[in-house]
């Protein structure tokens, strides 16, 4: 897949510059995102016109929204115009191809690179300068004294993604290694391990103050309005906050373990090929070129992990420590985790009752 779409990328300007003349057209497309994307996509959508009308002599101009990532599922659900969908979680994105009267193709996925996950991220700490409450994993989160801030599961998608970052601690601290669960012969210590992993973020949210609607809420709740020892952040959104305060207020605290998030993008092809032909291929095209050096360069100096280094500054790839990293594969993929935990009377009902 990845071998054919570098060859589709590289002929797409051939491609352009060899269609029948005509008039330049103005083009308006809708990205309805998710919360942290803001920054990436102000910088990735200026970008983007100038190449494009470079290619096609089209003018784009890209409007944006943002809000927690299940909200802004069901405002595309509900009849937002969106032209692309560029969401925290994949499951976000099928519920619009199941529900949303074909806006999306169900096979989406195939469509890009990487599962249409053109950069990822993961989960961090977020503490404030000289980490008074010397918080270094997970476990520290539920002693005595600490409040944690992190959205909303049922709202935002970074918070499912904070949620099951801290299921993994439990699992792991219950197991010893990951492996075991998907080893039928420990199918015991699994159920033991899940009770373990319940009753650990169980206590973690006793330690949850407040519930922010998207993961930009919770992190304004931490730094502009100062609650909170520790916020559960986005990687990307932790190193942001650390660069708006000149790294004077705050610091991130990498634990043991954490998830491997895998943001995905999709066109919204229902509402886009309404707008004609023009519109559509622009737009295809802007999801495309995420994956480009340029994209991917302009991914990374936002503080998303590139899937691609071609073309990204070694200084901006050094900055992404390694550490272990469960997957959403490791709860059943997004379908499982979504009705195991998220869903109504899920897990997360079962142990939120505020």
């Amino acid at each position: 897949m990845a071998s054919t779409f570098k060859k589709v990328a590289w002929l797409l300007p051939l491609w352009l510059a060899y269609q029948p003349v005509a008039h330049a057209e103005d083009i308006s497309l809708l990205n309805v995102s998710y919360d942290p994307t803001r920054e990436l996509y102000q910088q990735y959508n200026q970008a983007f016109s100038q190449w494009y009308r470079q290619q096609s002599g089209d003018q784009v101009s890209i409007r944006q929204s943002h809000g927690g990532s299940g909200t802004q599922a069901r405002s595309i659900i509900e009849g937002a115009p969106a032209d692309v969908a560029t969401l925290a979680l994949a499951y976000d994105i099928d519920a619009i191809a199941e529900r949303g009267r074909k806006l999306v193709a169900p096979d989406w996925q195939k469509a890009l690179p990487d599962r249409s996950s053109p950069y990822t991220s993961t989960i961090v700490f977020l503490v404030r300068k000289g980490n008074p409450k010397h918080i270094k994993d997970w476990d520290d989160l539920i002693k005595p004294g600490i409040s944690v801030i992190t959205p909303n599961p049922k709202t935002s998608g970074g918070a499912r993604w904070n949620y099951l970052a801290a299921w993994g601690y439990g699992l792991k601290q219950s197991l010893g290694d990951l492996k075991a669960l998907h080893d039928p012969a420990r199918k015991a210590d699994v159920a033991k391990a899940q009770a373990d992993a319940q009753a650990f973020v169980t206590q973690l949210f006793k330690h949850v103050p407040v519930l922010d609607s998207g993961a930009r809420g919770a992190t304004n709740t931490f730094v502009q309005r100062g609650l909170g020892d520790v916020l559960i952040a986005w990687e990307n959104e932790a190193f942001l906050a650390l660069k708006e305060s000149g790294g004077q207020d705050y610091e991130i605290v990498t634990p043991s373990i954490s998830i491997l998030t895998e943001p995905p993008v999709a066109l919204v092809s229902g509402n886009v090929e309404r707008k004609g032909p023009k519109a559509e291929q622009a737009a295809k095209a802007y999801l495309e070129h995420l994956y480009s050096p340029e994209g991917q360069r302009i991914v990374a100096e936002n503080f998303y992990r590139p899937r691609r280094t071609e073309g990204v500054p070694k200084a901006l790839l050094d900055r992404f420590p390694n550490f272990q990293l469960t997957t959403v594969d490791d709860f059943g993929g997004w379908q499982t985790a979504q009705k195991t935990h998220f869903a109504n009377g899920g897990t997360f009902d079962q142990i939120y009752k505020r």
